[in-house]
């Protein structure tokens, strides 16, 4: 597939000069700042404790769904307690945290809290290292601290088993890659004309499409992302994640890329994806939000009640949103405790009124919070 004379739109005559129709996106961009508005106003009405937890909420999401999206499974509660450390957040016992996590972490945190900061190579290289600490991708050994030198080919994106693989995109030669991404970051830094929720969609597709390191490209283009994104909240402090959304509309994310790259300049359909995924993430974290300060309204009511540590870890569990039904087997094996032992702690619930016995029927007997104890 072709438009015009060329594959990728980093190969047009007008690259990259970037069009887009500001009259179809004033709308999109309205709603999204509308909901922005929104959700930092109901911030705004609550404590420092509070918005200290929305945020570490957010991040963790944050940092768990942009390694997910490449098909990578971090450990919820490391990362929670490594951003909580960092952002001084009392969350009681931490988990233990890898190296790798750590990286993943420091990333993420840099772009929105040194959102300001000006973008230079040796940030970008350092977010890579810190992502590859051991300078690996896997088992296969990468190229760190540098741009990629296509030593064994051309950057491509491909899917597909061995010998029947698809590419869906391949990226700018390495001998581009100096002029290309020092062009990259004089546009990010300087102050241009796009509208700033627009700058921030043109910048992750931009780097994207550049695709200048062997790995991670995605993350730290979602980053970059969020570099833009908190520039144009003005704002050190994040609530919603723009990377859990396109996590979930994952398939869509490479669907939209791929179109884009291989049409023309004119990337109206992108930036409107875009606003439209930042509209649906800032939604989902006013829902978030809803959950959080539920959740810190349970606690401040039970506060004077004298409970032990398995009791205080499975009810976090299902104020969090417990999956499936919560057995008492289920509760011993989560609290690494004997059946009798969880009975105990149960019926102690149960007396107190904090749990009821599900309605819902069943070989097994399960519980839920009561209504009333919220």
């Amino acid at each position: 597939m072709k438009s015009g004379d060329y594959s990728y739109i980093w190969q047009a005559s007008d690259w990259p000069n970037w069009r887009f129709d500001l009259a179809a996106l004033a709308g999109p961009m309205a709603e999204v700042s509308r909901a922005q508005g929104l959700l930092m106003g109901r911030m705004a009405d609550v404590g420092m404790g509070l918005r200290d937890q929305a945020s570490l909420a957010a991040l963790t999401e944050d940092v768990v769904k942009t390694s997910e999206i490449e098909g990578e499974q971090l450990n919820v509660e490391s990362v929670r307690s490594s951003i909580a450390r960092r952002l001084g957040v009392d969350i009681g016992a931490l988990a233990p945290v890898d190296r790798h996590i750590e990286g993943v972490v420091e990333m993420v945190l840099d772009a929105t809290a040194n959102s300001h900061a000006p973008m230079t190579q040796a940030r970008l290289l350092g977010w890579h290292a810190a992502l590859f600490p051991t300078g690996n991708s896997g088992l296969s050994k990468i190229r760190v601290g540098g741009w990629r030198d296509d030593a064994s080919g051309p950057m491509q994106v491909v899917s597909g088993p061995m010998g029947r693989q698809r590419v869906h995109f391949e990226a700018p030669p390495a001998d581009h890659l100096d002029h290309e991404c020092n062009r990259f970051l004089v546009w990010l830094n300087a102050a241009t004309n796009e509208p700033p929720l627009l700058k921030a969609g043109l910048g992750h597709l931009w780097f994207v499409t550049l695709h200048p390191l062997d790995d991670g490209n995605g993350r730290i283009a979602r980053a970059i992302g969020d570099v833009l994104l908190a520039r144009a909240d003005g704002s050190p402090q994040r609530f919603y994640s723009l990377s859990a959304q396109i996590q979930r509309e994952r398939k869509a994310y490479y669907d939209i890329l791929e179109r884009t790259q291989k049409r023309s300049m004119d990337v109206t359909e992108w930036l409107a994806w875009f606003l439209g995924t930042l509209h649906r993430a800032v939604d989902q974290a006013r829902h978030t939000l809803g959950a959080v300060l539920a959740k810190t309204r349970f606690w401040q009511r039970w506060a004077s009640t004298p409970l032990n540590g398995r009791q205080v870890k499975l009810l976090n569990r299902l104020l969090d949103g417990f999956e499936g039904k919560l057995t008492s087997s289920k509760w011993a094996a989560i609290a690494k405790c004997s059946p009798d032992t969880a009975l105990r702690d149960i019926n102690d619930l149960l007396t107190r009124g904090v749990l009821r016995r599900s309605d819902a029927g069943g070989r097994s007997t399960s519980y839920v919070l009561n209504d009333w104890a919220q």
